[in-house]
């Protein structure tokens, strides 16, 4: 891996060893040749291309994308960062290199930008719909198995904040965990410990009354009307963080936001995002034009 890729992967808050691992098994699905490109092109032929955005939304994944690239023999010239607004016609990323890499890199390349630039810009419809509110939209462990630290990065893009990443993080008591150990104050009191950051899901007021008692500081208020979520603010008072979950839309965020709750939870950033369209524009240059 290029030094400066690794170091672009570490400053957007990703290990650059895990990415790398991604980028070698995603590229191995395509298999070892390219039986439509190699017949056509030479071995030494040259081309650029630019990353070009098809769609409005927000991009995340250039690292990725460029590591791709990289891995393949390309150079490439990052002309916008994750985070970043876009319209159509943008230029996100130049490339230059040997064509049959840049063919052979396209798709995995793109794959990984449109899905979490997908990610990103859902998020941002969320962070934009609640603006001002005080409140915040939180992912959830409902990621695609391997892409879990990726998607996360992507929500932070989009405005989002992350949840926890996996379940030595932190500890969510729920439903399940409730009627196993009886009551929400037995599965409390088991689970509770110094240093570790405990959030109780409640489906009830009652529930959430109980919680405050045993000493919960972290409350996920489970498919609750906007009335319900209202009251719970007022029964907290401040004593606890909130988080809204279960049944929340684009259309309704700012109503459940406006309730006082601290975040919305919102598992369809990472499990409903649809692609943002991107696309590689090929311009091919001549053996003796490379830079």
């Amino acid at each position: 891996m290029r030094a400066e890729s690794a170091t672009w992967l570490t400053e957007s808050g990703l290990d650059p060893q895990a990415v790398e691992n991604l980028v070698r098994v995603a590229l191995a699905e395509d298999g070892d040749r390219d039986v439509t490109s190699e017949p056509i092109f030479d071995a030494d032929a040259w081309a650029g291309a630019d990353v070009v955005t098809r769609r409005p939304g927000v991009v995340a994944g250039l690292p990725v994308a460029a590591l791709v690239f990289e891995t393949l023999g390309l150079s490439v010239k990052s002309l916008a960062a994750d985070g970043d607004r876009v319209a159509p016609g943008d230029i996100l990323l130049s490339v230059e290199g040997p064509l049959l890499g840049l063919l052979r890199a396209e798709r995995t390349a793109l794959n990984f930008l449109t899905h979490l630039s997908g990610v990103a810009t859902l998020t941002r419809r969320w962070a934009d719909a609640i603006e001002g509110t005080g409140a915040k939209v939180r992912d959830t462990r409902k990621t695609l198995p391997g892409l879990r630290a990726l998607q996360k990065y992507a929500v932070r893009c989009g405005g989002g904040v992350n949840h926890r990443l996996s379940l030595q993080d932190a500890a969510l008591i729920k439903d399940n965990h409730v009627a196993a150990a009886g009551s929400v104050t037995a599965a409390f009191t088991a689970v509770r410990a110094p240093d570790l950051h405990v959030q109780v899901e409640c489906d009830t007021l009652e529930q959430v009354r109980e919680a405050l008692a045993a000493g919960a500081v972290s409350i996920l208020l489970d498919n609750m009307s906007i009335a319900e979520l209202t009251e719970a603010v007022r029964l907290t008072e401040g004593r606890a963080t909130l988080e809204a979950s279960g049944g929340l839309s684009l259309d309704g965020a700012r109503d459940v936001a406006e309730t006082g709750v601290d975040y919305l939870a919102v598992g369809a950033l990472t499990h409903s995002a649809a692609a943002l369209d991107i696309g590689l524009d090929l311009l091919e240059r001549r053996a003796d034009e490379r830079a």
